[in-house]
């Protein structure tokens, strides 16, 4: 049993509070006191239009497929580097993936390499903010105005991070395109358990969107005394969490700020640490170019090559350290190769050969950071 975990779920003190509240109330299904307390916050923290949680950001992918209208034949642009999640939203629907490469210099997309991937059957550009870093927006927002496309960002690991314009606005991660899915899976910097949101920014989706939510129902047009009775007007399913989901979130974003001071210390620290020896051994730290802030999601490596990554993950494995790899190329999975046009996404091939994530979390000690940069030296010595 590994003496550092990878991860390590943080709880705040009142997660199991706010459940006991939430149940004795006598209202543990969704849409409750909890459910508004949440998107309340969110909404007005990062001027959102509208915000609705979800299951799981997988849900909110999939909400967001259904309020674009994809249909078969349609294109969908995204990185090749991403997880399963981020394609099967919209492959549900019957779209067509079509793979970008990952920047060189970050395992985000190549917002470069984007319009020469555009044609007539493109509907969507789906933006991954890696490790919670933005992708540069303005270029691939002025490529959505020029063909007409909508932009879902996927923002599973960027909550609490920032994106600054050509006009110098420093806008949240998930405000700027036209939809955007959060996680708060267990990994996240904010959890629970499992679930996700959905926010909205271009008001022709709001109505939609809640429908969509309600299982295709106006449910809540009805309870809002909008419409005097509610029934099936659209299709949707089940995508709202219960209460008992939205109390334990609750919990964390109270003590948002706080989980965010903590982790960007530890984030701090390893890069102090490790970037001269990062120098030395030809292996890259996170980069975080000047319209991105850092929220601080993960810590990763890009090592020079497979070998020296496994060498780095088995060295650390054998000291207790759980260290692992990222995401596997999607144009080349077993399920989507065939369909793929055949382009070389090099880059995206090195991130999933190279990249390592170290053992990141709240609770994580400075002494455990100490012990893990001096494995890491002692594993490349073997090299």
């Amino acid at each position: 049993m590994e003496k550092i975990p990878f991860n390590k779920p943080h709880l705040t003190g009142k997660e199991t509070h706010y459940i006991y509240d939430a149940v004795n109330a006598g209202k543990i299904s969704g849409n409750g006191k909890y459910t508004k307390l949440c998107q309340d916050y969110l909404k007005e923290r990062y001027s959102f239009r509208k915000c609705l949680l979800t299951t799981s950001c997988t849900d909110a992918l999939e909400m967001a497929a259904l309020l674009i209208d994809i249909k078969p034949g349609d294109e969908v642009i995204m990185p090749s580097y991403t997880f399963v999640s981020t394609a099967n939203a919209f492959v549900l629907r019957g779209a067509k993936i079509i793979f970008a490469d990952s920047r060189e210099d970050h395992p985000g997309i190549d917002e470069d390499s984007i319009e020469a991937l555009i044609t007539s059957k493109t509907k969507a550009i789906v933006p991954v903010h890696y490790a919670g870093v933005a992708c540069d927006m303005d270029k691939i927002m002025a490529l959505a105005d020029k063909y007409d496309l909508f932009v879902i960002e996927d923002a599973a690991q960027a909550i609490e991070s920032f994106y600054t314009g050509k006009d110098g606005i420093k806008r949240a991660l998930g405000s700027i395109g036209h939809l955007a899915a959060f996680s708060f899976h267990e990994t996240k910097n904010i959890i629970s358990g499992e679930g996700g949101m959905l926010a909205i920014n271009d008001p022709q989706f709001m109505a939609k969107a809640e429908i969509i939510w309600e299982k295709g129902t106006n449910r809540s047009a009805f309870f809002r005394g909008e419409v005097d009775k509610y029934g099936w007007v659209a299709v949707g399913s089940s995508f709202l969490p219960s209460e008992i989901i939205a109390a334990f979130l609750w919990a964390q974003l109270e003590n948002l700020d706080d989980i965010q001071t903590k982790r960007l210390q530890h984030w701090n620290k390893y890069h102090e640490g490790l970037k001269e020896w990062a120098m030395e051994n030809d292996i890259r730290l996170p980069g975080i170019p000047d319209f991105a802030t850092n929220n601080a999601h993960m810590f990763y490596l890009v090592c020079k090559d497979l070998e020296q990554r496994n060498v780095v993950i088995d060295n650390l494995k054998s000291n207790g350290i759980l260290a692992v790899f990222h995401y596997l190329s999607l144009h080349k999975s077993p399920f989507y190769l065939d369909q793929h046009d055949g382009r070389n996404l090099v880059n995206a091939d090195r991130y999933t050969d190279c990249v390592v994530r170290l053992p990141f979390f709240y609770e994580l000690e400075k002494d455990a950071i100490n012990f893990i940069k001096n494995e890491l030296y002692e594993a490349v010595k073997n090299i």
